[in-house]
This record gives C-alpha cells, structure tokens and sequence, in this order.
C-alpha cells in the first residue's frame, strides 16, 4: 500500500469506526508528545474533520521534547479549524503522587506513573466531551516488543496506527507535511528525566526491530526475542483462573 493510500485508508477507518459505534463520539483525544507516532496520528484523527483534542501533559519534559509539542500543537491548529489545543502541565500532579509514595519509591515505576497519569488526563478530557482517547502505538511497540506502559499509554479506545511500522509512520510524517524535526528527532518515550532514548532503552534501532519481526535469520532476532519475551505480560490478554466444571 502506498503512503497515500494508508493514510486516507486510517483516516476513513477512524470515521468509520466512530459512526458504528453505539453513540458516536464528538470528539477524538489525543496525547501527542513532540514524537512522531503522536504527530502522525493526530494529524490522520484531525483529516477525518471530527473535533480533535490534542493535550501536550508534560512532567519534568526535556525542554527540547516539550518544545517539539508545542510546535506541533501550533502547526495543527494552523492547518486544521477542527483542532483544540491544550497544555496541562502535571508536574504538581505528579510530584505529589511521588510524595506520597516515598515508602514504595521505584525508578522504572516512577516512569510508567508519569504514562498513567497522562492516561487518566486523556480519559477526563474525554469524558467531558463525549470523546474517545486514540492511541499513538505503532505496530512494533504494540505487537513486537511490547514498549508501552501497561494502563499507560497502552489504555486507549482505539490504535488507527498499531499495524503500521516506524518506517511507514515516518514516511507519513514526510508525506502529511509533520515538521522535519520532528520526523528527524530521536524516538523517545518521553518518560525520564534524562531523555533517554528508545534506541538506549531497547538496545536496538526501530529498523533492526522491523528486520527481526520479518526475518527470524536476521542478527537482530535472538535479541528481539529477549525483549518481547520479557514484556509479553503487557501484550497477552490477563490470566484467569478457569473453574473446573462440576
């Protein structure tokens, strides 16, 4: 399919979904982070002409990361007449949850909170306007490898973009016009203090991933496998306990 035709096929299905739905949302919500994945959805949830709520939630943000946002939000609400944009700063929020919490303090945990907070923003903004939250997850996070935050930013209503790949999300940054630097910028999960990148995080570079998932003889795949492994607790639907029949 070509980059034209995934994006007007993920913009109809954004529409589309949301007539078959039992009380058609008003509104579509969206978290975007001054990454491409956010840009990108935003962008396809903002063609299909539905009111798009675009929030930029930053907690202790690189300055660079937030600035990014920002642009972004700017350059939406430029091109699009159907786009609100809001800045809610939860650097309070989150440093009271972090104060109350000293007995049980967490790096790793610490990080995923900041994910769930913006979650439970994205579900408030939402359900004060009769909206959904959409997901900015793309298929290798999603189905590879499992980088996400469980009840973070992997709790969403819907995912338009969870079966594309990285490469095919920067080849619809280039072709919907996102700015270049944010096309250009270092992936990163905006969770840390250090701005660390994904590529630091994973040990592996999204186009290695994309290698690995297609090609089980590819150098990259015995590392794939080790990570997906170990977070394939968030991809995998919960355990239950199945009651024996009497």
């Amino acid at each position: 399919m070509q980059t034209s035709e995934m994006v007007e096929y993920i913009k109809s299905w954004i529409s589309d979904y949301c007539k078959s739905m039992p009380k058609e949302p008003d509104a579509l919500v969206i978290g975007i982070s001054g990454g491409i994945d956010s840009s990108v959805t935003s962008t396809l949830c903002a063609l299909t002409g539905k009111k798009t709520i675009v929030l930029s939630m930053p907690i202790k943000q690189i300055k660079e990361q937030h600035n990014l946002s920002l642009k972004h939000q700017e350059w939406l609400k430029n091109k699009f007449k159907n786009v609100e944009s809001y800045l809610i700063n939860l650097d309070n929020v989150f440093k009271s949850f972090k104060t109350s919490l000293t007995q049980f303090d967490n790096e790793h945990g610490m990080a995923n909170s900041r994910a769930r907070l913006r979650m439970t923003t994205l579900y408030q903004t939402a359900a004060s306007n009769n909206g959904i939250v959409v997901g900015t997850g793309n298929k290798v996070e999603d189905f590879g490898v499992g980088f996400y935050t469980k009840y973070g930013d992997g709790g969403v209503d819907i995912s338009p973009i969870a079966d594309c790949t990285k490469s095919q999300i920067w080849e619809m940054g280039k072709y919907l016009g996102v700015l270049e630097e944010i096309v250009k910028a270092q992936p990163t999960d905006g969770l840390w203090d250090d701005g660390r990148t994904d590529v630091r995080q994973l040990g592996m570079t999204y186009e290695e991933l994309e290698k690995a998932m297609k090609n089980p003889n590819s150098s990259g795949y015995k590392k794939y496998l080790e990570i997906r492994k170990k977070n394939l607790h968030k991809m995998n639907p919960i355990p239950i306990c199945k009651m024996k029949n009497d």
